[in-house]
């Protein structure tokens, strides 16, 4: 009888720790935040992009290294502890310990969503941190919002299905989000005075941003980035690259190794610093 009580103590201690354990892994899923890069500037060549925590920089070895990340490439959301972290680009193939050409900071709160991007021309290359909103867009209609990144149109005004976006937005410079209908086919630019129309395809119920970029062979062209699915899920591991959805040719080979080494490398090094233990929140003076 007294081993029978011991085995139905320690079955009930067990059976309490799995219920207990995956509510202390959806808390510590709650402290992170999404993080995302992007390069934008038309001009500029490809570069390395670092990422490391200010506050645990560790064995002075980068959280992230990107390396050849082209024009037009846009990185899906990689889940990051909350923290402090920098974000640097150096030239591409340049050593590591040279001084970045580049460099910012981003502090990322538990449920935060930023945008790192390179904007502007090369000649005053910035980097811009975007707040990014995920609420999910009403039944029937889409949350969407324009990021101007082509070079060829120092201001835009844009409209989705008769709702204004943007009215004379710079030249990187992003718009605030807007609620459209979900059906609509089409995003209307106007540059200039002369308009233009590109084709778009939302979902109901989700959020984009619309990067307007310029097109190699001329003109503009926009890129459609899911930025939350209609289910409310967010879209993490795959990479938007390429100078956008409607341009013609093929993908840079520059572009899409860089694409590929973001989401591999991202996923492999979070894993690595994760091992370590979460990132301290203090910022390095």
């Amino acid at each position: 009888m007294d081993r029978l009580t011991r085995l139905l103590s320690v079955a009930a201690l067990s059976a309490g720790f799995l219920l207990v354990a995956p509510a202390g892994a959806g808390a510590a899923a709650e402290e992170d935040g999404l993080l995302r890069l992007a390069h934008l500037s038309p001009d500029t060549p490809a570069v390395d992009v670092y990422v490391d925590s200010v506050a645990d920089p560790g064995d002075g070895t980068a959280l992230l290294t990107v390396p050849g990340v082209g024009y037009g490439t846009i990185s899906d959301y990689q889940s990051v502890p909350a923290g402090v972290y920098t974000v640097s680009m150096r030239q591409a193939g340049a050593d590591p310990t040279a001084p970045p050409v580049l460099s910012t900071t981003v502090e990322i709160d538990p449920g935060d969503a930023r945008t790192v991007a390179g904007v502007g021309r090369f000649a005053d290359l910035g980097l811009e941190v975007l707040e990014d909103d995920l609420t999910i867009a009403p039944s029937g209609q889409a949350r969407v919002r324009v990021i101007s990144a082509a070079a060829t149109a120092p201001t835009l005004d844009a409209a989705v299905g008769g709702t204004d976006l943007a009215t004379d937005l710079a030249f990187a410079e992003a718009g605030d989000y807007a609620t459209v209908p979900g059906d609509v086919g089409s995003l209307q630019l106007t540059v200039d005075g002369e308009p233009t129309e590109l084709p778009l395809d939302l979902a109901p119920g989700s959020v984009y941003s619309l990067f307007v970029l310029d097109r190699p062979e001329g003109g503009l062209t926009v890129r459609t980035v899911l930025d939350a699915a209609g289910s409310g899920v967010v879209p993490t591991g795959g990479v938007e690259t390429g100078a956008g959805g409607t341009a013609a040719g093929e993908l840079d080979p520059a572009v899409v190794g860089g694409a590929v080494g973001l989401t591999i490398l991202t996923g492999l090094l979070l894993a690595r610093r994760s091992g370590r233990g979460p990132a301290r929140h203090a910022a390095r003076s």
